[in-house]
C-alpha cells in the first residue's frame, strides 16, 4: 500500500514538475545586456536595516552601472550598524546617492513595506526599481533590465536573481527556490494567465512603471503582508496590467544567507506567508514533499534497488539537476535533494513555533504577526 502511494505521489510529481521545468527551461526569458531604445530615469531604492556587511559592495555595483540616467536612494531603517554612513563612504561623494533615514514603524505596516513606501515617495523616476541591499549587480545589469522593461511593455519585471551559495546549507536549501519557480510555475502562465495562482514575484529586483505602481497602490496596499512581492504581482494581474519574469542569468545575483541560522530563519520568514498562512496546508504539503522527494530513496534500500523506485531516485535527482543547470547552480548537490527536503521541514518546524509562541515571524528584531498579515 505504500508503494503505490509512493509511486503514485512520486511518479505523478515528476511528470507535472518535469513538464514544467522542460518548458521553463525552453521559455524561460533571460537578462541579456543591451542599449535600450528609451532611457528614462530610475529610481533604485534600497531598504536597508543592518546591512554594514553587504551595502558598500552593492552601491558601488549600482554606481558603476552602464546604464546612467538613475538616482539611487538608500533608506536607513533604524540600523544599530552604520548601514547609512558605510552607503555614503562607499558613494565616494557621487551625487546621485541619496540616504534616507527611517520614520518610526506604524502600527499595522512590515518594515520592509514601509521603508518601501517611503523610498517611492521620495523617487523622481519614471520607473522605479525596488532591490535589496545584498543584491550583487554586474556593470550591464542596468541596461538590461532597462531594455527588457521597454521592449516587453513590461508594468512589472521582475527578475529571480543568480543565486550564489557557499555553505552547505545555503547550497541544499536556496537553490530550492530556483527549483519552485523552474518546476512549479509555467512562464508563460504568469506572463499570459489571468489567474492569481500564476502569479509571482521576487523582491529582491522588483521594475515598476510608475503609473503602475500607483494604479494597484503600491506598498501601502500591502502593507502587512510578509510575502508582498507575491501580493503586488496579484495586484497587477488583477489589475490587468503586464507582468514579466527573467531570469538573471549572471547579470543579477544575490547571496541571500550565509550559514545555517540565517538561512533557516530567512525561509522561515515567508514558508507560512507562501502557504496561504495556514498551518494545515503547511503540513499536508510538507507531507507530499516526503512522499514526492525523499520516501523513494527510503524504499530503494529494503527494496534492493528494484527497478521502479530506482526510476523514481533517478528522476528526482535529473529534474534536480535541470533546475539547477537553468539557474547556475551546482549539479552535484542534487543528488542531496532529500536531505534537502527533511531540512525544508526543520524550518517548517521553524516557523510553526514562531506561529505559536510569538504569534508570528521574528525577523530583524521585529515580529511580523502573519495572522493579521493573512488579512492585511
Amino acid at each position: 500500500m505504500i508503494e503505490t502511494l509512493i509511486t503514485l505521489v512520486s511518479g505523478g510529481a515528476l511528470f507535472i514538475f518535469g513538464v514544467t521545468a522542460l518548458s521553463n527551461v525552453l521559455l524561460f526569458p533571460r537578462l541579456k545586456g543591451a542599449v535600450p531604445p528609451e532611457a528614462p530615469l530610475i529610481s533604485i531604492l534600497i531598504p536597508s536595516r543592518n546591512e554594514a556587511a553587504v551595502i558598500r559592495e552593492t552601491v558601488r555595483g549600482i554606481l558603476a552601472q552602464t546604464y546612467t540616467n538613475f538616482e539611487l536612494i538608500v533608506l536607513d531603517d533604524n540600523s544599530s550598524d552604520g548601514t547609512g554612513d558605510l552607503a555614503c563612504a562607499a558613494a565616494n561623494g557621487d551625487p546621485r546617492l541619496r540616504v534616507l533615514n527611517g520614520a518610526p514603524l506604524p502600527e499595522g505596516w512590515g518594515g520592509k513595506n514601509w521603508a518601501c513606501h517611503q523610498l517611492a515617495e521620495a523617487a523622481s523616476g519614471a520607473w522605479l526599481l525596488f532591490t535589496d541591499a545584498d543584491v550583487r549587480w554586474q556593470p550591464a545589469a542596468l541596461s538590461a533590465l532597462a531594455t527588457h522593461m521597454a521592449r516587453t511593455r513590461a508594468d512589472l519585471l521582475t527578475v529571480w536573481s543568480t543565486q550564489i551559495t557557499h555553505t552547505w546549507a545555503e547550497r541544499l536549501i536556496v537553490p530550492l527556490m530556483a527549483f519552485a519557480i523552474f518546476a512549479y510555475l509555467p512562464v508563460i502562465m504568469v506572463h499570459y494567465s489571468r489567474w492569481m495562482i500564476f502569479a509571482a514575484a521576487n523582491g529582491q529586483v522588483m521594475l515598476f512603471r510608475r503609473a503602475a505602481y500607483q494604479t494597484i497602490g503600491g506598498h501601502a496596499a500591502v502593507r502587512a503582508k510578509v510575502v508582498e512581492d507575491v501580493a503586488l504581482a496579484r495586484r497587477i494581474k488583477a489589475a490587468r496590467l503586464r507582468l514579466r519574469m527573467f531570469d538573471g542569468a549572471g547579470l543579477i545575483g544575490c547571496r541571500m544567507y550565509n550559514g545555517w541560522a540565517a538561512v533557516r530563519d530567512g525561509f522561515a520568514k515567508n514558508i507560512l506567508a507562501g502557504h496561504g498562512n495556514s498551518l494545515p496546508f503547511l503540513l499536508i504539503s510538507t507531507a507530499l514533499h516526503w512522499f514526492a522527494f525523499v520516501l523513494p530513496f527510503v524504499w530503494l534500500v529494503p527494496s534492493n534497488f528494484a527497478v521502479l523506485p530506482l526510476m523514481l531516485c533517478l528522476g528526482i535527482i535529473a529534474l534536480r539537476m535541470l533546475t539547477a543547470a537553468a539557474t547556475r547552480q551546482r549539479l552535484r548537490d542534487a543528488i542531496l535533494m532529500p536531505i534537502s527536503v527533511m531540512l525544508m521541514t526543520r524550518i517548517a518546524a521553524h516557523a510553526i513555533y514562531w506561529r505559536l509562541r510569538y504569534g508570528g515571524v521574528q525577523w530583524k528584531g521585529r515580529t511580523l504577526p502573519t495572522k493579521e498579515a493573512a488579512h492585511g
